[in-house]
């Protein structure tokens, strides 16, 4: 079981965002998020987004640093990936 984090990427909101997610399951995320102190209104169906300012906290706190690429990977291989046409309001 290990939370995962990928380098901010994702320019919005004047910061660049990136993502925390678990490898097995969403209330280890839940948890680890809450202990850091991340809001519940940044979690996104399979992950947490988090600003630029948070990343270096999050990894101190005990989150995997790893490529976007392997994020999505190990995702996927967990069973938690909400695909993109699976969300809410995409039109599919």
């Amino acid at each position: 079981m290990t939370v995962l984090i990928d380098w901010p990427s994702w320019p919005a909101h004047d910061t660049v965002w990136g993502h925390l997610v678990s490898d097995s399951s969403l209330d280890e995320l839940h948890d680890f998020a809450r202990a850091a102190g991340l809001p519940r209104r940044s979690f996104d169906l399979d992950h947490y987004d988090v600003p630029m300012s948070k990343h270096a906290d999050l990894v101190a706190a005990g989150a995997l640093p790893v490529s976007y690429r392997d994020l999505v990977r190990r995702l996927e291989r967990s069973g938690l990936r909400v695909k993109g046409r699976d969300r809410p309001g995409s039109g599919r």
